[in-house]
């Protein structure tokens, strides 16, 4: 199973409203972003003597508990602009080159989110599912972004406040709804505070990056080889800008567009989970089982929006304590738009809730929100705020410019829309000021980048991935004419042809290579 973590999209959760613009930035000094000069050498610079014993520093290599990979710690700055104050602990994993033929280096991986585990990923997908000849080449490699998962989580609310959070309604039709909204954010950002208040200023993308260039070193690789989808696409490219003359072979599948301010991020991929839905609702209503109808695919969006307009007015059970209103429904419906593979499993859910049962579509919320049945959710929701709001300034400032963006949300998504925009208020509320801003990803003089965009990706809009190949000074385009969030690995043998002669051989695709 492919257990990769894409984007998140603001308004799938309330407290993902960092999600979807998230980390296009590169930050200033205070996040630690290289120098213009840094970033316009093609050859790579020495290491700052204050860095120095963190380059040096020894890799205690352990048994992880999972067959085949090997796990360690290690020390990075907590703020790199103070190299000799407090430190940050990073886990690492590895799987070895299995071989046969001649080691190549080490791979890195990252599956997006922000927030998404890349230790996870890597042990239950990269290091066992990646083509046997990149294995067989590669040591598999991944670390946890600070602040994500094993290295020092963000933590801001208990599983029993996540789940009072994640039931809030997202489209207010009132001021009490929008004060009751805006109070929810406000929480949520305050429990960031509370728990997590010393590591909230340093997760951003920008120092992500320089420890990923730090582990670089320490595993002995002169260049950084390295695999991103969606998020992680923006962090290679801020990797490819910080150290243009290390970077190695990228692949970056699913790729944001770092020049996008936040707000034009939210709307585009508004449109783009827009696009989504319709292609879903054209397959559902030539199927016998559409609970959606089976006329047409604006007929079915018409129906989809009075379901939610439904449970909007009264929730419904679920065989358990929590009820399926209309916030959970809509996280549950887009967690299905990132993989055509969960269509069929949405309309069953779909028409267990027209008939009063939202057990279904629960749980693809939950799924998409990493809560467990116990009740405890995963990190991945509270790092992926805390990334996205010190990455770039908010959206919006205030509940009045949600209301003023409204109009152009709903054009680019009529079923969507207005849950999309009133989720991209989040940041609003944030403890710590952002530290970078939207801008375009030259990294000249890095080596040949592929950047992988899918046509119809609801995540991450294909014009996102056009953007940034073109940005790029080394960019190559490979297109992806299909549905789905990210390319590599999705059953396209054109498309993973393509990325294995690159990773193997270091040839890029021709210029703008399409594949089906």
């Amino acid at each position: 199973m492919d257990t990769r973590r894409p984007f998140r999209t603001l308004a799938l959760a309330l407290g993902t409203a960092g999600l979807l613009v998230s980390g296009c930035s590169g930050g200033d000094a205070s996040s630690g972003a290289a120098s213009s000069a840094e970033a316009a050498s093609a050859s790579p610079s020495p290491v700052p003597a204050a860095l120095k014993r963190f380059y040096s520093q020894d890799l205690r290599w352990r048994d992880c508990g999972v067959s085949g990979f090997q796990c360690t710690t290690m020390k990075a700055p907590l703020d790199y602009a103070k190299p000799d104050g407090d430190e940050i602990k990073l886990a690492v994993s590895r799987k070895k080159a299995t071989g046969p033929g001649k080691r190549i280096g080490s791979l890195l991986v990252n599956p997006g989110g922000p927030g998404g585990s890349a230790i996870g990923y890597l042990q239950a997908y990269a290091g066992i599912g990646y083509p046997a000849q990149v294995r067989a080449r590669y040591d598999m490699v991944a670390i946890d972004p600070r602040g994500v998962a094993r290295s020092e989580p963000v933590e801001c609310l208990t599983g029993a406040q996540m789940d009072a959070y994640t039931q809030v309604d997202q489209t207010p039709d009132d001021a009490a709804e929008v004060t009751e909204l805006s109070a929810a954010f406000e929480k949520f950002a305050a429990g960031c505070e509370k728990r997590s208040g010393e590591i909230l200023p340093h997760v951003s993308t920008v120092e992500t990056a320089r420890d990923m260039d730090m582990l670089r070193a320490l595993l002995g690789d002169e260049r950084l080889n390295y695999v991103g989808a969606s998020y992680g696409t923006f962090l290679g490219a801020t990797y490819a800008e910080l150290f243009p003359g290390r970077t190695g072979r990228l692949v970056l599948d699913g790729a944001m567009d770092p020049s996008l301010p936040s707000v034009e991020a939210n709307r585009d991929q508004t449109a783009g989970f827009e696009t989504a839905f319709q292609s879903f609702a054209e397959d559902c209503v030539e199927q016998a089982d559409c609970p959606l109808g089976t006329t047409s695919a604006s007929d079915a969006a018409d129906r989809l929006k009075q379901l939610f307009a439904r449970l909007d007015a009264k929730p419904i059970p679920t065989g358990e304590s929590r009820e399926l209103g209309e916030s959970l429904a809509t996280t549950g419906v887009i967690a299905a738009m990132y993989d055509e593979s969960a269509w069929p499993q949405l309309r069953d859910a779909l028409a267990a809730a027209d008939s009063g049962d939202g057990a279904g579509l629960l749980a693809l919320a939950d799924s998409y929100y990493e809560r467990e049945p116990d009740g405890k959710y995963a990190n991945l929701m509270f790092a992926n705020a805390a990334v996205n709001c010190v990455d770039l300034p908010p959206a919006f400032a205030d509940p009045e410019a949600v209301d003023k963006a409204l109009p152009s949300f709903e054009k680019a998504s009529p079923v969507f829309g207005r849950g999309f925009a009133w989720a991209a208020l989040n940041c609003a509320y944030w403890p710590v000021h952002p530290t970078g801003t939207a801008h375009r990803i030259e990294a000249e003089g890095a080596a040949p980048i592929v950047v992988v965009g899918t046509t119809r990706d609801p995540a991450t809009p294909y014009a996102w991935a056009r953007s940034l190949a073109d940005q790029l000074s080394s960019g190559t385009l490979l297109t992806y004419e299909g549905d789905g969030h990210t390319a590599y690995g999705r059953g396209s043998d054109c498309v993973d042809t393509a990325i294995n002669t690159y990773l193997l051989e270091g040839t890029p695709p021709p210029a703008d290579k399409k594949c089906t």
